[in-house]
């Protein structure tokens, strides 16, 4: 007998074989792979949906705040993506309650690996329920200043006042100080003016004085006044303190800054002269 004709009917049943046992596996697994990938689709489709729909029907009611609107919504989507994984590794065939199990027999393993992202969730339920701040306030945390926009499970959003997103973790804010510039409907603004000794002092500060109490947005209780703050070799330096509502802060300082500089232009009040090697 032929050995050539002996080994491609050998090749053939061989390839036969493996024909037949990709079909089989094919059959078996092909469908579940399939359907694996289609609930791993759905369950982010609706994790998305769920956070969404939170928020528009949260969103609607002014009484709730929306720190706790942005936070719920993003744990409900954390919560559908832990259900989608376990429904995807239920349809590839994998026993959930040995799943379980395992992941219980490695939780210090894993606790100790992502102890920081457990962190920052435990830092998010802090931030929530104490509430040193709220969505709209302006604050300062971790290093940044600006707006906040959300707090999330894992971070919390800032905008910045130039509108630049900053996403700091949650971790980072609630372990250093938090400012909270919005705390309050009232502020004190303080502003400081140094000027030359040559001047009379005193009809400085009642030009100040007369500037202040011109700005319509600064309360008058408590009055505001003007103070020598400390006197320098160069300068005496006059410092206003003003009380104006929280809103205005950020327009009321630049507004007397101007009219401070143009009084003082119109009436000769002499600047101190800069130091030596700076002229």
């Amino acid at each position: 007998m032929d050995p050539l004709k002996l080994d491609q009917a050998a090749l053939q049943i061989q390839l036969s074989r493996f024909v037949e046992t990709g079909m089989q596996v094919g059959a078996t697994y092909g469908l579940k792979v399939l359907g694996a990938i289609v609930i791993l689709i759905v369950g982010w489709i609706a994790a998305g949906t769920v956070s969404r729909a939170i928020l528009r029907a949260f969103g609607r009611f002014s009484r709730i705040d929306q720190t706790i609107v942005t936070f719920t919504a993003s744990t409900a989507k954390y919560a559908v993506l832990t259900f989608t994984l376990i429904a995807v590794l239920s349809s590839v065939g994998v026993q959930t309650t040995s799943f379980v199990a395992v992941m219980g027999a490695l939780g210090l393993a894993v606790g100790l690996a992502l102890q920081g992202t457990l962190n920052h969730v435990a830092s998010g339920l802090l931030l929530v329920i104490f509430r040193p701040f709220k969505v709209g306030d302006a604050i300062e945390a971790a290093g940044v200043a600006g707006a906040v926009k959300a707090i999330t499970l894992f971070t919390t959003e800032l905008a910045t006042p130039d509108n630049v997103r900053v996403v700091v973790p949650n971790g980072a804010v609630w372990g250093g100080i938090i400012t909270n510039l919005s705390a309050h409907t009232e502020r004190r603004i303080d502003i400081e003016i140094g000027v030359s000794h040559q001047n009379d002092i005193e009809k400085v500060i009642a030009l100040l004085q007369s500037i202040v109490d011109a700005e319509a947005r600064v309360a008058k209780q408590p009055a505001p006044a003007v103070i020598i703050a400390r006197l320098n070799d160069s300068a005496v330096v006059l410092a206003i303190q003003a009380w104006v509502k929280t809103v205005d802060v950020a327009d009321v300082r630049p507004s007397l800054n101007r009219a401070i500089k143009d009084t003082f232009t119109a009436q000769g009040v002499a600047f101190p002269a800069p130091p030596p090697g700076r002229a």
